[in-house]
């Protein structure tokens, strides 16, 4: 039965390096953002993970903005792909990941180099200017994986794109949970997992439910990049019930 599941990602990973390759230089953006939610949700849907959207956003929502999220799991982008399709902020080592990586860099991934100050640097200038053709950019500012329950700091050098490009940082909270609506263990992605690792726990588990719950979007005008890392944390700490530390 798992070797028919992997068998199953296989197939869905082939056929969404085939829509990039051959289907994406010929249709707009917003064909290619339908495309990309539809495969997200037969993604999870095939891992056997639902998603259940919550805004809690009072109405302070932002048609343009740079979207923030805490950090838990690989399925974490297609999760949110399923509402905003986004071009992601991702670690580098994704981009060697088997297949994955190929078609995270064709649906639009920007790689980043972890502890090199230049390379966040050219990063945040191109976010800048895609931000400011309308593209919506996301990325996890905690900068890795943290298991459930857990908050790492967050690194606030990226959120100054949002501040030059004069939009506001709009806060999602992921978290999936059991059919008693308890943490479910199998989502989390920390340490030496590999992603093959990863994906056999998730589809050996009992069917899993992705929480994506959108915050009230945060205003960076006038503001200090830290300040709003800071915002946008807190704002997450409270979603998920975690004390300030």
């Amino acid at each position: 039965m798992l070797f028919w599941y992997f068998f199953r990602v296989f197939l869905h990973l082939l056929s969404g390096l085939m829509t990039c390759v051959f289907v994406f230089p010929f249709i707009d953006v917003e064909k290619q953002q339908s495309k990309v939610r539809l495969w997200s949700q037969q993604l999870l849907e095939i891992c056997t993970v639902d998603v259940r959207f919550k805004d809690a956003s009072n109405g302070v929502i932002a048609d343009r903005a740079v979207i923030v999220s805490n950090h838990v799991s690989w399925l974490d982008i297609f999760v949110i792909n399923t509402l905003h399709p986004c071009h992601f902020v991702a670690k580098s080592d994704i981009r060697n990941w088997p297949m994955i990586g190929f078609l995270c860099e064709k649906a639009g991934t920007i790689f980043l180099a972890r502890g090199k100050q230049r390379e966040v640097r050219r990063i945040y200038e191109g976010l800048v200017h895609q931000i400011a053709d309308g593209k919506r950019i996301a990325f996890f500012p905690e900068g890795t994986t943290s298991a459930q329950g857990k908050l790492l700091p967050f690194h606030a050098n990226l959120f100054e794109a949002a501040i030059e490009a004069k939009v506001p940082v709009q806060p999602f909270v992921v978290r999936y949970v059991d059919a008693d609506g308890k943490f479910h263990q199998a989502a989390d992605f920390i340490g030496d997992m590999t992603f093959a690792e990863s994906m056999a726990v998730i589809l050996r588990a009992p069917r899993m439910t992705a929480e994506l719950i959108r915050l009230p979007a945060i205003s960076t005008e006038g503001a200090h990049r830290r300040e709003v890392a800071q915002y946008a944390r807190t704002a997450v700490l409270q979603e998920l019930g975690i004390a300030e530390v």
